[in-house]
């Protein structure tokens, strides 16, 4: 065993480096080659035509068939040009990935000949069936029909020889069966709002975006190593495996010379992101071994999440070429760090103003805390809601451990905006040094610089000088699952603000002091929700509790928290989900939690017993057949101080395994009681409360073989192989 383990590290070590793809040019010369963006619009299209798609895009209006006509062809003659034979209708099924259902461009001509077709009723709308897909109850199979749309805001782009046209996917009664529907329906609604509050404030805009840049954050695992474990393949994570003598203790890889490997497959990856007008920026080591990051330049919320799932994909196609596989689960290996995928997030005006920056003037810092608060109290009346947006069976292994933020929401605001927002709350003036006085009442904020805060890295929510970071969000997530509760969230704030503002102003009350007043309001009730202390203290947990915050540490009840009256009512508010479809997102949120724990314990089950116990039996009996021949050696007397060691160390050996088969034995029980449950939700709660809390415990004893057992024999390559690319 130790012999094939020798070969597949070597193996991995010895690989050669795959040169990147040579393309001679600047990164500007191929950006966007292969986006159907509008600079390849304007080519292909009249300029009545591409004035009136435009329009149509930035003001959020109908496409009329003539024009979406005239678009497919285009698109057509554009694909075919650059290579393409088939298209597909590209969307967000609920299940963190994408979905695409190749079409030939061609249909009959005459008999036994085809012509190249693609036309604008192809474009705007299909039946892909994709009956498959989770829908929680919305669809039955009988009835399989689903609807996938055109989304023109996102710019289509050719993988391989397929155009890829964004779309939305709904059922045939309208419900939504995506990510990216209520996804437009939560920047609709915060657009609107966010410009509502735009014009009570005197802020010059036509349009208010919602704004985000995404830090993915993966492990690459040598390919050899990764086929070897059937934990990675199957579960993503290595579900056993004692932690290497050296991890990350000493944090030299940080931000430490990226191994000659893994910047070819960055190279290669980059180059294909380019061509996909994926803006990818820095990229670098991250805190844990073999633990790497892309982040990309910010964008349009919508086209970032594209954008991000694109990443996601190439990532998986390009690493194999490098004798790779990328991990982009939560939390892979146990005692360093996991994944993340930080989602910055802001709001900006098509004037060129962000709204969560500090200005220059009293005006512009006027708007800035009016924004800021109001985001303040839209976390704090749903901070249970955006934990549940975040909350995976893979998430629940990273958050609160080696540096990800906990799994309650805070926010972190730094010491300047606490104490001037404690100074609104409180009086009628501010005072800043010598330098700066103001006067609440004439509605006077001092400058305020960009970058006043510091990091807390233990802030699941924090402000870092002109957005709010989300940092709880796990790596192998549609960060859309996320973006839809904060944006609807802040419109919904935001639109209560702007109705108690109005109510105000009509009663005859001076503006700038509503504003002020309502404001004191918002910081005095948002305040617990404001943390910028150490969030993995057992201090913190007793004194978020206290302070009503959501503690939920299941995973399955915290889904709860989409079906609350206040949630249900807020998305039924803002029009980005009804009722119908917040049900149907839960059960599958907690179905596929059930099927992950499920296929984990299937997993480590078949491991404990057919690999583990199976060598750690060998060994022993190695160990009873040497004590036996060791009697030949020595005296009565040395023999019996010697057998007392030896014999020790195989009755401990023992125990661990009859704890494994114990345990496993257990799990298995809970798993077939789990398994007569009909409802998802008791499912899924019976398989967190009685099936994964084995999982650790016969962990805990397989881990303990592994120091015991002969390295040769061990059957799986261990982490100190696995963590160190060469």
């Amino acid at each position: 065993m130790a012999n094939l383990r020798f070969h597949l590290v070597k193996e991995a070590f010895d690989h050669q480096v795959v040169p990147a793809q040579k393309v001679g040019r600047k990164v500007s010369d191929y950006y966007g080659e292969n986006v159907f963006n509008l600079s390849t619009m304007r080519r292909y299209l009249t300029s009545g035509v591409y004035r009136k798609l435009r329009q149509s895009v930035e003001q959020g209006g109908s496409i009329s068939p003539d024009i979406a006509e005239q678009v497919a062809r285009a698109m057509k003659k554009w694909a075919m040009r650059r290579g393409a034979t088939h298209y597909t209708h590209w969307f967000h099924p609920l299940n963190d990935g994408t979905a695409e259902k190749h079409d030939a461009f061609i249909q009959h001509a005459d008999p036994g000949h085809v012509i190249e077709k693609f036309n604008g009723k192809l474009l705007v709308q299909q039946e892909p069936d994709a009956s498959s897909f989770p829908n929680g109850g919305i669809r039955n199979t009988f009835e399989a029909r689903g609807y996938s749309a055109w989304d023109p805001s996102s710019p289509a782009f050719i993988v391989d020889d397929t155009l890829c046209i964004p779309t939305i996917f709904i059922s045939y009664t309208g419900e939504a069966l995506d990510y990216k529907t209520p996804l437009l329906r939560a920047l609709s609604a915060v657009t609107s709002a966010a410009l509502d509050t735009c014009g009570l404030l005197d802020v010059p805009a036509g349009k208010v975006v919602s704004n985000l840049g995404w830090e993915q954050e993966y492990f690459l695992v040598d390919e050899a190593l990764f086929s070897s474990r059937p934990d990675l393949m199957m579960c993503g994570r290595t579900i056993m495996g004692h932690e290497s003598a050296k991890n990350q203790q000493l944090e030299d890889h940080y931000f430490g010379s990226i191994p000659k490997r893994v910047v070819e497959f960055m190279k290669d990856l980059e180059i294909e992101a380019y061509r996909l007008g994926v803006p990818l920026k820095t990229r670098h080591n991250e805190v844990a071994p073999n633990q790497f990051e892309f982040a990309p330049i910010y964008e349009e919320t919508n086209l970032a999440v594209d954008h991000n799932l694109i990443l996601m994909d190439l990532m998986r196609k390009v690493a194999p070429k490098h004798h790779f596989r990328v991990l982009l689960h939560e939390k892979p290996f146990a005692g360093i760090n996991g994944s993340g995928k930080h989602c910055n997030w802001s709001l900006s005006t098509d004037t060129g103003i962000n709204l969560f920056s500090p200005g220059k003037t009293p005006h512009d810092n006027l708007v800035f805390v009016a924004f800021l608060v109001n985001t303040l109290m839209a976390v704090y009346k749903h901070n249970a809601l955006l934990k549940a947006s975040v909350g995976s069976a893979g998430n629940a292994y990273r958050l609160g451990a080696n540096e990800a933020p906990p799994a309650i929401i805070s926010v972190f605001l730094g010491n300047q905006l606490t104490r001037i927002l404690k100074e609104i709350e409180s009086s009628d003036e501010i005072k800043l040094g010598d330098k700066a006085r103001l006067n609440l009442n004439i509605g006077l904020i001092p400058e305020l610089m960009v970058d006043n805060t510091d990091r807390n890295r233990t802030s699941p929510f924090a402000f870092t000088g002109n957005r709010f970071e989300f940092r709880a969000v796990g790596s192998s997530a549609n960060c859309a699952c996320s973006m839809i509760v904060l944006n609807t969230a802040v419109a919904g704030q935001l639109s209560d603000f702007n109705a108690a503002l109005r109510k105000r102003v009509e009663g005859g009350e001076d503006k700038i002091k509503a504003v002020y007043s309502i404001l004191r309001e918002y910081i005095g009730i948002a305040k617990p929700i404001c943390f910028d202390g150490n969030g993995y203290s057992d201090e913190w947990k007793q004194e978020a509790a206290s302070r009503g915050l959501d503690c939920e540490n299941s995973i399955p009840l915290q889904y709860d928290a989409y079906l609350r009256p206040s949630s249900i009512e807020l998305f039924k508010q803002t029009g980005v989900l009804n009722e119908k479809e917040l049900h149907a997102r839960n059960e599958v949120k907690w179905e596929t939690y059930t099927k992950k724990i499920q296929i984990e314990a299937r997993v480590l089950g078949d491991l404990a017993l057919n690999h583990i116990i199976p060598v750690a039996t060998r060994y022993q009996s190695a160990l009873l057949d040497n004590l036996y021949k060791l009697k030949t050696l020595y005296s009565e007397e040395d023999y019996r101080a010697l057998s007392v060691v030896k014999s020790d160390k195989i009755k401990k050996i023992e125990s661990y395994m009859d704890d494994i088969q114990t345990f496993t034995d257990a799990m298995v029980e809970a798993r077939k009681v789990a398994n007569k449950i009909t409802a998802e939700r008791e499912k899924a709660i019976a398989y967190h409360d009685t099936v994964e809390p084995y999982f650790s415990k016969i962990r805990n004893k397989i881990d303990k073989l592994e120091l015991m057992v002969d390295n040769e024999l061990w059957p799986l390559p261990k982490y100190r192989e696995l963590l160190f690319i060469r």
